[in-house]
């Protein structure tokens, strides 16, 4: 059987909302508004959404194609930064995707991010042996749910299972029709009795006990 683990990225991977917010306030200044700063709690509301709703939320003071004229320069600034700058990984990403690899899972990423987000990641950190395959909102414009089933079908998976923070991660791997584990040290809370971890090296073990 073929078995993956499919990744969430802010709150389960990595917390890069510092990074973030420092290129989207760069962005901004250099699109006029210069008066703008992006935080990094801005950031932290805004997790989980797409990128459409995020430039919706902390860019009230612009519309239609003024918006998304800023929201693209915001993503591309923020790509360029983030290959340079990184984010902050949770402990032992490496050693614990290595640990899974062994075990035989097959690792991937599905996040509502915008394209380039998830390549920059996997730049900085060196990190394109770990995961065979991606998937994000601005590839396709699609929501997560959807997402988490394309990839789960592309690759001709057995089985699989998504690990997510939010309570939108948990709906949408609902919607996607998988198990879902909680990775209970990043951003959210979850509705329902699910799986968890409390550290991202806690999973390996959790994958023994869930089968």
């Amino acid at each position: 059987m073929k078995q993956g683990i499919i990744f969430d990225m802010d709150g389960t991977l990595w917390d890069s909302a510092e990074q973030v917010a420092a290129s989207w306030t760069l962005a901004l200044h250099q699109c006029g508004y210069a008066d703008v700063i992006v935080t990094k709690e801005d950031m932290y509301r805004t997790m989980g959404r797409t990128m459409d709703k995020i430039a919706e939320m902390l860019f009230p003071f612009t519309q239609g194609k003024e918006r998304e004229d800023l929201l693209a320069t915001c993503c591309a600034v923020e790509n360029d930064y983030l290959r340079e700058h990184g984010g902050k990984l949770y402990p032992g990403l490496r050693q614990t995707m290595e640990t899974l690899q062994k075990a035989g899972y097959h690792l991937y990423i599905v996040s509502n991010c915008q394209s380039g987000y998830i390549e920059a990641f996997l730049d900085y950190f060196s990190f394109h042996d770990l995961f065979e395959d991606i998937l994000c909102f601005g590839d396709n414009g699609k929501p997560k749910g959807e997402n988490i089933r394309l990839l789960y079908e592309k690759n001709h998976l057995d089985t699989a299972v998504y690990v997510g923070d939010i309570q939108g991660d948990y709906d949408a791997t609902m919607q996607a029709g998988l198990p879902f584990i909680h990775a209970a040290y990043g951003f959210g809370q979850i509705d329902h009795p699910v799986e968890k971890i409390d550290a991202l090296m806690d999973l390996p073990e959790v994958m023994k006990k869930i089968g």
